[in-house]
């Protein structure tokens, strides 16, 4: 990497020391000392992962392996670059790509909102409306088995032909189906009925079980079902990881490497970061700051976790850590609540209730220092008639700066609590670095309350209601 330090995460707190309803300077290193004993058990537990030691009833799930994954992922692929887990993901992933026009990504939760928010950050925001050559021959890309609307279902197999004959590249689509367990209710009945239009469009062909991909676990029956029905590889989610800690996982490589963003990258970037949180302390180590920052404003109150978005390409990113901080977090009673918000559209919606409202929030932005594209100038115009001819010279980004800053001084004045999350660019060595940040500081937030931030076991109360609702008397 060349530029090492322009491609470094910042985080940056400053305006949250507000007096009144803010911090004091001194609340965090009085934090260190607690902040400190929750990373240790957070590695010492990791190495227990690591061990033959079983693993304590009251520690289970214990699912810290994304911790130690990109690293891990990262040494394999250096020291075995023809058998590494990233190779195979690689070719499978060209081999794919190169014989479809659309990809449909089958999942739920953790086994999607990752590769969504990758997609919307990293490709064109119009990536699905452009034809091949300036897609650069990457596919189309859909969501499925997220939920059960069923003229939404019904409206992506229309686009995909509900099972017409798919012989020519432009007509061909392919799937790739997420589901750890393999039972997911609504994840199952997607893949059955779009297994379904697939099979009746490569009827009288052999393209079928090239066009499939499963990422799975290795006792689910799904992977029984690839093993018998597929030719293509099945990749596997660790079983220490859970799948809203999966993004480095295939289940969120398999389909970036498809849509051939950089996951090395990826992987680099969250490596840094891994480092970072191991070595420094505060002041200098995003987790442990932004763990701290958000835990100090909540015990004074501040119960409700806007993250703020500058761009429009982060909004998914917003979606995948809602779930991960309420799913992780939000139990025994306890945990903030998540809100996501893009500027600075919902500063014509939510801003007000965030100047005025209640003082229960903390608000972080993340702020995106570098545009993919030149900047664009407001312009001239001979009828003048918006009076923006003073103006003309501003670019796009220069106008969002005055909208970023004209935003923190109205909160700053009327002693609302802000904090930034500074972002080089929306690009893979970046991303890595901010999903890792979010995942390790949601886990030591965990150890820090003394909450277990792995599992779920509030979904499975729905899952179970459902499920007897609807096999009752079969």
């Amino acid at each position: 990497m060349s530029d090492q330090s322009a491609e470094t995460l910042n985080y940056d707190p400053s305006n949250v020391y507000l007096p009144a309803h803010g911090l004091n300077p001194s609340d965090l290193p009085e934090l260190a000392p607690k902040l400190n004993q929750a990373r240790d058990e957070l590695f010492a537990d990791l190495r227990l992962l690591r061990s033959a030691d079983p693993i304590p009833e009251h520690k289970k799930p214990l699912d810290a392996g994304f911790i130690d994954l990109p690293d891990r992922l990262l040494a394999d692929h250096r020291d075995n670059p023809a058998t590494s887990e990233l190779s195979k993901i690689l070719r499978a992933a060209e081999d794919l790509r190169s014989s479809i026009d659309r990809l449909v990504v089958i999942g739920i939760g953790g086994s999607y909102m990752g590769t969504r928010s990758l997609f919307e950050a990293c490709c064109h925001p119009h990536h699905n409306e452009l034809n091949r050559v300036d897609r650069n021959d990457r596919p189309r890309l859909y969501f499925a088995g997220y939920n059960v609307s069923n003229d939404t279902t019904q409206g992506l197999l229309d686009i995909l032909g509900r099972g017409r004959p798919a012989r020519e590249l432009d007509e061909r689509w392919g799937i790739i189906c997420v589901s750890k367990s393999g039972d997911t209710l609504e994840t199952a009945i997607a893949f059955r009925q779009f297994y379904d239009a697939l099979r009746r469009a490569t009827e009288g062909t052999d393209w079928l079980s090239k066009l499939v991909y499963l990422v799975t676990g290795p006792e689910s029956n799904l992977h029984k079902f690839g093993k018998k029905s597929l030719t293509t590889e099945v990749f596997f989610i660790p079983p220490d990881v859970g799948g809203r800690y999966s993004i480095f996982t295939p289940c969120g490589l398999l389909p970036a490497a498809v849509l051939g963003l950089d996951i090395v990258k990826l992987l680099e970037g969250a490596s840094a970061m891994t480092s970072r949180f191991q070595r420094d302390g505060t002041g200098s180590n995003p987790v442990l700051d932004f763990t701290g920052v958000c835990h100090l404003m909540e015990t004074r109150g501040a119960t409700i976790r806007v993250l703020s978005l500058w761009d429009q390409c982060l909004e998914a990113l917003g979606f995948w850590y809602d779930q991960l901080l309420s799913e992780s977090l939000g139990k025994k009673e306890k945990g903030a609540t998540p809100i996501t918000v893009v500027n600075t559209r919902d500063l014509h919606s939510r801003g007000q209730q965030h100047q005025e409202g209640r003082r229960d929030k903390l608000i972080t932005n993340v702020i995106v220092g570098k545009t993919r594209r030149e900047p664009l100038p407001v312009g001239q115009s001979d009828s003048n008639h918006d009076g923006l001819n003073q103006i003309s010279d501003k670019t796009l980004p220069e106008i969002l700066k005055a909208a970023i800053d004209g935003t923190a001084q109205a909160y700053k004045d009327d002693n609302r609590p802000t904090a930034n999350i500074n972002l080089p660019a929306a690009d893979e060595f970046s991303l890595g670095q901010l999903y890792q940040m979010l995942m390790l500081a949601t886990s030591l937030e965990g150890y820090l309350i003394g909450i277990n931030p792995y599992g779920q076991p509030g979904v499975q109360a729905y899952k179970k209601h459902m499920q007897s609702l609807l096999f009752a008397n079969r």
